[in-house]
């Protein structure tokens, strides 16, 4: 009987490291998958900050074609007056 419960403690105690072992197989999983998911992380805060970066640029360059376009119907219209004030100036130089 003694034999018989040695050899079921014997077989435990194997089942036991055998299971300790696959624990530790699977420890080192997740650590490994822990470690991926962090530099995904730290990939997504950069590319957060590129992203916000990208959109203050994009805004400042918004504003300079604003500006631009602003200057540019500024001296359009000064240009057309200008011919404007020609033609009437040839105009009353003509009817003298």
């Amino acid at each position: 009987e003694l034999v018989i419960a040695n050899k079921e403690l014997a077989f435990q105690n194997d089942e036991k490291e055998k299971r300790a072992a696959e624990l530790v197989i699977a420890n080192k999983e997740l650590a490994f998958q822990n470690d991926e998911k962090e530099k995904r992380a730290a990939e997504l805060v950069v590319a957060d900050i590129e992203l916000v970066y990208q959109k203050k640029e994009k805004e400042k360059r918004e504003i300079a074609n604003q500006e631009l376009e602003r200057f540019r119907k500024l001296t359009v219209g000064r240009e057309l007056k200008m011919i404007e004030l020609k033609k009437e100036i040839e105009e009353l130089k003509n009817s003298k």
